[in-house]
């Protein structure tokens, strides 16, 4: 029988209108959607969009103080700027490449580029509004979804500033269940300040200022005491900050005119290659190894460059590698002010430079006493991976940068066969992997990176995770720890922390460490089933569920089927952020909480496990 082929007419050819487009494929925009609990989700790129247009009026001398308010599902921003020309304020949020940014005598060096950044926050939100207030007169537009909703006419406004007002409200049909968690917030815009000296951002009243730029970022980010007082080089274009810590692997803050990118790129490539051979020629040492000189590093870089092209439009990761200043490569334009910059400093500033040798000494004596631990543990993790029985892994990477859903891919960390068992029933395959730990981990507080290698399953998770060298090629975007709600389990999300921290703390500072979070207790009847995470959603359904519901109090994992597990782990999962605190260096939050100190440490568990564990006893 022959193939019926449908036929192919100008009927079958759709042109979206922008907003469509956008709604769409959000992705495209503003990368993945989430909830709010990582960092990289949806509703930041939304805010840090709306932000940037203030920013760049600022770079350009107009407006010193921004005010931002953040309720629980709205935001909204005002700046003292020039404001947006009146007879422009419906097209430049409701027309693709439509801006003030293409002539660069307008905006230099400013990160939004293509006009489409108010656009996605308009086409996105349920309601959005945008006012411009310039030489006493204001011109207002409400959308709802990218749609005109209402346009007012010219007014006049003798009582207000100059400057741009915008509120909007994330569509909670795209966003589902989203909650700003502020201490995100606070990240990005001391950020701002960081790369802005002088500029005030409030928010909900609280002020953010910097002074000292970088330099203010890197002393506020220290996670102890450094080997060496921070060294601070500014240029024009270019501002950095490094110095050296007691700790493991590489940490760096990159930035290109302004905007954070979190995956580095070719400036942040040239600035490591240049750092390392302007040590080495200093030090007249041909035999030091790179990995040495930047073991421990801690180092801020800012650049900024006309044009920039990153990787994506959510400008996490800069690809450009022309127009530097000057109209040179950005490679030779950071190598240059790196190797005279960094030089000078060093022979100013001897003792300076002693510590640093003493530290890279110090580092490479570690590096070769592990040199034959390290090739034992990766060829029995070599053996192993061919039939790790501890790690269920999925078909998509977070490596896989082409891949659309690398930003989705998972690894759950868990405890014993049985919950494994169930998450690996009910994970997605595709995107979600499963590593079984076999009981309580190591306590690896205090200890040296040898006992990564020597701990095979530590060896192993290292090995999963890809992390041994630094994070350019980790596997997958969130590394969830699920455990038991109970004092063993607490005991073990403890156990992992420490490990991340003390080995890999970037893993945690870049935002990719979770908690998962379980339902306690299953209340339903004839009707309905509910699944509550806390005392206050298990009344609240004991309430709505009467007259006579059964109850199920969930006592570890294991216990879960994994038909219901599915609920859990899929578009609505509950995920906790491991952030370290601000208010404590790791080196005292390590100490404190797994250190020696354990009527302090006992202290801690039991004041965070009593809610629980009285659940537990009702």
């Amino acid at each position: 029988m022959a193939e019926v082929v449908a036929a192919y007419t100008e009927d079958d050819i759709k042109s979206l209108e922008w907003q469509e487009h956008i709604r769409l494929r959000p992705g495209m925009y503003i990368g993945k959607l989430g909830d709010g609990s990582a960092v990289d989700d949806g509703i930041y790129i939304l805010l840090k969009e709306a932000i940037d247009n203030s920013i760049d009026e600022y770079m350009m001398g107009f407006g010193k103080v921004i005010d931002i308010q953040i309720s629980e599902h709205s935001v909204t921003i005002r700046d003292n700027g020039r404001g947006i020309p009146l007879g422009k304020v419906l097209d430049v949020s409701s027309k693709i490449n439509t801006g003030g940014k293409y002539d660069s005598g307008a905006f230099k060096k400013s990160v939004g580029l293509n006009g489409v950044g108010l656009k996605a926050v308009n086409a996105l939100s349920t309601k959005f509004i945008i006012k411009s207030f310039r030489e006493h007169e204001v011109k207002s537009v409400e959308f709802s979804r990218g749609e005109v909703v209402s346009e007012s006419a010219v007014q006049s406004s003798p009582n207000e500033s100059n400057g741009v007002y915008v509120k909007f409200y994330p569509d909670d049909t795209i966003f589902s269940n989203f909650v700003f968690r502020l201490e995100y917030v606070e990240d990005m815009l001391r950020n701002y300040t960081y790369l802005n000296p002088g500029l005030t951002i409030v928010l909900n009243g609280k002020k953010f200022i910097s002074r000292n730029g970088l330099l203010d970022l890197l002393n506020e980010n220290l996670t102890g005491e450094p080997i060496y007082t921070p060294i601070h080089l500014q240029g024009n274009d270019i501002e950095i900050a490094l110095t050296h810590e007691n700790r493991y692997g590489e940490m760096y803050y990159s930035f290109v005119n302004g905007q954070n990118t979190v995956q580095g790129g070719t400036h942040l490539n040239a600035f490591r290659d240049a750092y390392a051979k302007t040590i080495k020629d200093f030090f007249s040492a041909k035999n030091l190894e790179a990995v040495d000189i930047r073991q421990s590093v801690i180092a801020a870089i800012s650049v900024r460059v006309d044009q920039p092209i990153f990787e994506s439009q959510t400008k996490t990761k800069l690809g450009s590698k022309d127009m530097a200043p000057g109209g040179v490569s950005i490679q030779k334009f950071i190598n240059d002010f790196v190797k005279e910059q960094l030089d000078n400093f060093l022979h100013k500033n001897p003792l300076v430079a002693d510590a640093l040798l003493k530290k890279i000494q110090s580092s490479e004596k570690e590096r070769k006493a592990m040199a034959g631990v390290q090739k034992t543990a990766r060829e029995m993790a070599k053996k192993a991976n061919l039939h790790n029985k501890k790690l269920r892994d999925c078909r998509v990477h977070y490596n896989d940068e082409k891949h659309e859903l690398r930003h989705d891919t998972s690894i759950f960390i868990t405890e014993g066969d049985s919950a494994s068992g169930s998450i690996t029933k009910s994970r997605n395959p595709n995107t979600q992997a499963v590593f079984s730990l076999r009981g309580k981990p190591l306590n690896t507080f205090g200890l040296t990176k040898k006992v990564v290698y020597e701990n095979e399953e530590f060896n192993l998770l290292q090995a999963a995770l890809n992390i041994e060298d630094d994070l350019d090629n980790l596997r997958y975007n969130n590394v969830i720890i699920a455990t038991d709600a109970d004092v063993d389990g607490m005991h073990i999300r403890l156990l992992l922390i420490t490990f991340f921290l003390q080995f890999f703390p970037e893993l945690i500072q870049r935002g990719h460490v979770f908690i998962l979070q379980t339902p306690l207790f299953r209340i339903r009847n004839k009707k309905e089933t509910r699944y509550c995470y806390s005392e206050e959603e298990r009344q609240r359904a004991l309430e709505e569920l009467k007259p006579s519901p059964e109850i199920t109090r969930f006592k570890g994992l294991g216990e879960i089927s994994p038909n219901e597990f599915t609920a859990f782990i899929g578009k609505d999962m509950r995920l906790e952020p491991v952030k370290a605190s601000k208010d404590m260096s790791i080196e005292q939050l390590l100490t404190y909480y797994m250190g020696q100190n354990t009527p302090a440490r006992q202290e801690f568990i039991i004041q965070n496990l009593r809610f629980e564990d009285d659940i537990a006893e009702e």
